[in-house]
């Protein structure tokens, strides 16, 4: 007969992934992960495999309350024509609060891009996906605001837009005024294009 779990695991999801967000993979240790979750190393490794099941799951647990429902009025099945504009600014303003966990750790996934981790084929495409995730809804909000554009053009200007996106996430802890700049950037692309 299966034991039953006794702790709460979206919550130990969602505690090692503040701790992951914060730190990285490599940089967390167990002790700390053992102190973030509540839970002690065997409990760790008998529910996830190891450390990497536990940023796995909290890459998954970013992806889905973090990063879509923010993306969700560029994906929904009608996209508003002002709906990038106000992902960009929403971005902007979240980057103007010093201790929102965007503006002081960025990105999970674009740090781990950055990370020895993202050597790891599993990992590098998450992060390529993830890009991809975000230049599809960036080209779904370009297309609802600018249909006067060519596809070509709109597919470049999200390209540019995910860049600028990316650079802004890169940026945001060292420099969050300059990481707000991009976005504007991006908008003033998005708004100027002909």
């Amino acid at each position: 007969m299966a034991r039953t779990l006794a702790f709460d695991s979206s919550a130990v999801v969602k505690n090692a992934r503040s701790l992951f967000w914060a730190k990285g993979f490599e940089a967390a240790s167990i002790p700390e992960l053992e102190a973030a979750t509540g839970l002690s190393r065997s409990s760790i490794y008998n529910t996830f495999g190891s450390k990497r099941g536990l940023f796995d799951a909290a890459v998954q647990s970013y992806l889905d309350e973090i990063v879509r429902p923010r993306l969700q009025p560029l994906t929904a099945d009608h996209v508003e024509a002002n709906a990038l504009i106000e992902y960009l600014d929403g971005l902007s303003s979240v980057f103007s609060q010093p201790d929102a966990l965007p503006t002081s750790n960025g990105c999970l996934l674009i740090n781990t891009a950055n990370s020895p981790l993202s050597t790891d084929s599993h990992v590098s495409k998450v992060i390529q996906a993830y890009r991809e995730e975000l230049e599809a809804a960036f080209n779904r909000g370009i297309h609802a605001s600018r249909s006067d554009l060519d596809p070509i053009v709109q597919q470049r200007l999200a390209s540019t837009v995910t860049g600028l996106v990316v650079a802004a996430f890169a940026l945001v802890r060292i420099a969050p005024a300059q990481a707000r700049t991009l976005l504007e950037d991006a908008k003033t692309l998005v708004a100027c294009e002909r």
